[in-house]
């Protein structure tokens, strides 16, 4: 084998960059066993609930247009509640999609009975790594991308958060509490320490945020352990990248390739500067290329995951701006799944959130039609279908904004006028019914949407709960 080194300095960081080729005088008499030819694309808006959805076509394209969420031909409401709250957060609601068990909040993948707390309520994480006991505290279960890895499918994982969160993490990871980063991204290093051995050789395909769970605090990570594991990744044969550049630079013949381009999550649709990152549609179409040119079956997992952050900080504007970035990503998927594979015949690919939120929408609202500057569409004004050309008024005679909140940090002890002016700016936080810390709001216990097409998505139909999919998915390709 022959390997080449590069080492660029990025951001302060030293990083090794390996490309790898076979050997021509390689002689091996073992008969090439036949590559899987099905391929999974699952796509993850994290808290893309219901009333965002709406929300987002409206603001892009308005009340009559469609996104491509809404051309999924095969539609169904999934029930997200997790094993101990009516209200899931991220960890194990992706988790039961990638496993079919149920978890208890803030569990990465693991047994029913896992528990991320305590006895006394102390969480099992210490300064971005695992406290979890060694024993006692529930087992390790199998994720999708495990088994499609074993049964010899490409596999790839895509996110706008740091690719150590929550709902990628439920991919490849098997720990008690969501916040163990630097613990989960030990998981995809191969032959480190804490390495995931089920990932065998490794996932093919990583692009994200989160460089600081990579490197050590001297070169200002967040790792305690002095590892430098991107240099360990390139040692691995991976083709690292760290920045815009040296994702243009991913090559995509088949080989395997990773990418963290900021030192936590990636920015804001709204807030991206094209120059230093990719977008979420272009990181996906990264992604497609890479596994398709390994001539044979793949799992992809992308994960829109700022709208949930966003709808967090009761940021409508932001929320759903990240919203129509994630769905331009599954406009560019099927372009080159179709490509790939006429008619999506042997491919599935599926749509949908991990939880609600509390978002809503006010009044009796005239239609607004998309928005555009000087005409904040859905972020604006309720002005009543029966006087488009009047506000409407609280009990107060104070106007109100078509979006809110159940719960949220702008919950004005005393309600006044909104300004056009403020709805225009980036930063404005929609109101709330009760107030909470910045950046606290909630999420929701509301069912959420899911969309499917392609082989075997016919299956996807009706009510369905979290845990169903999984089965779904590997009946489709036949993954036993």
């Amino acid at each position: 084998m022959n390997r080449k080194l590069l080492y660029p300095t990025v951001m302060g960081l030293t990083i090794a960059l390996a490309a790898c080729g076979s050997d021509d005088n390689d002689d091996t008499t073992t008969p090439p066993v036949a590559s899987p030819q099905k391929n999974v694309v699952f796509f993850l808006g994290d808290g893309m609930g219901i009333t965002t959805l709406t929300a987002s076509r409206i603001y892009a394209v308005g009340e009559d247009g469609e996104l491509t969420i809404d051309t999924l031909p095969e539609t169904a409401f999934v029930h997200t509640y997790s094993r101990d709250g009516q209200v899931t957060d991220s960890a194990p609601s992706m988790a039961a999609y990638m496993t079919g068990v149920k978890m208890n909040n803030e569990v990465i993948s693991m047994s029913a009975e896992t528990s991320a707390v305590d006895a006394n309520g102390k969480a099992y994480v210490d300064s971005e790594n695992t406290t979890c006991p060694a024993s006692g505290n529930g087992q390790a279960v199998e994720t999708l991308l495990e088994q499609m890895k074993a049964a010899g499918y490409g596999t790839g994982v895509v996110t706008t958060t740091r690719v150590t969160h929550a709902t990628p993490a439920t991919t490849y990871a098997h720990v008690c509490h969501r916040e163990a980063h630097n613990t989960i991204a030990a998981a995809l290093v191969p032959g480190g320490e804490g390495y995931n051995a089920k990932l065998g050789d490794g996932i093919d395909v990583v692009l994200g945020g989160g460089i600081r769970n990579f490197v050590p605090t001297e070169d200002g990570g967040r790792r305690t352990d002095k590892r430098k594991l991107l240099d360990e990744l390139a040692k691995a044969n991976y083709t690292v990248a760290t920045d815009r550049a040296g994702f243009d630079s991913l090559p995509t013949t088949g080989g395997k390739i990773f990418g963290v381009f900021t030192q936590s999550e990636m920015s804001y649709d709204l807030d991206r500067d094209a120059a230093k990152e990719p977008s979420i549609a272009e990181m996906t179409g990264k992604a497609i290329d890479a596994l398709a040119a390994q001539k044979k079956g793949f799992f992809l997992m992308v994960e829109g995951g700022r709208i949930d952050h966003a709808l967090h900080a009761t940021n409508a504007r932001r929320a759903l701006q990240d919203t129509v970035a994630f769905d331009n990503a599954i406009k560019l998927a099927l372009e080159k799944l179709e490509a790939i594979d006429p008619g999506l015949q042997n491919t599935l690919v599926v749509v949908t959130a991990d939880h609600d939120h509390t978002l809503q929408m006010n009044g009796y609202a005239a239609r607004t039609g998309k928005t555009e500057a000087g005409k904040p569409g859905v972020l604006g004004l309720v002005k009543s279908y029966t006087n488009p050309e009047q506000d409407s008024v609280d009990v107060g005679g104070a106007n109100y904004t078509i979006l809110g909140f159940g719960n949220g940090p702008n919950r004005p002890a005393e309600r006044a006028t909104i300004t056009a002016e403020q709805l225009e700016s980036p930063d404005y936080n929609q109101e709330a019914v009760v107030p909470m810390a910045q950046g606290g709001e909630t999420h929701g216990g509301g069912d959420v949407f899911l969309g499917a097409k392609g082989l075997g998505a016919e299956n996807f139909r009706g009510t369905l709960t979290n845990t169903d999919v999984f089965g779904l998915i590997k009946t489709a390709i036949d993954l036993q």
